[in-house]
């Protein structure tokens, strides 16, 4: 579980350093946009057969890396909508 947690922030944080320009994220978005993205990563190398959902490979990595920095667009595109109406 420990090990799920500190993938999920490698990951996480990996997406935020590929996207371009200035995220307002909290330690803790990046935390869970990186967990989502190894849990899709996972679903997809074991759908390929290329693994396990809970096991670690090359493959699964990328697509999780790949997953996190789309869902990384997608909550900065939701935050800043949302800051816009509020002004």
């Amino acid at each position: 579980m420990i090990g799920f947690i500190v993938a999920g922030l490698v990951i996480g944080a990996l997406a935020r350093l590929i996207k371009p320009g200035k995220q307002d994220l909290s330690l803790l978005a990046t935390l869970l946009l990186g967990l989502a993205g190894s849990v899709i990563g996972g679903v997809i190398a074991s759908l390929l057969g290329t693994g396990d959902i809970f096991e670690l490979n090359f493959f699964g990595f990328i697509v999780a890396v790949i997953a996190s920095v789309l869902l990384v667009g997608v909550a900065e595109g939701i935050s800043g909508r949302r800051r816009k109406s509020v002004r």
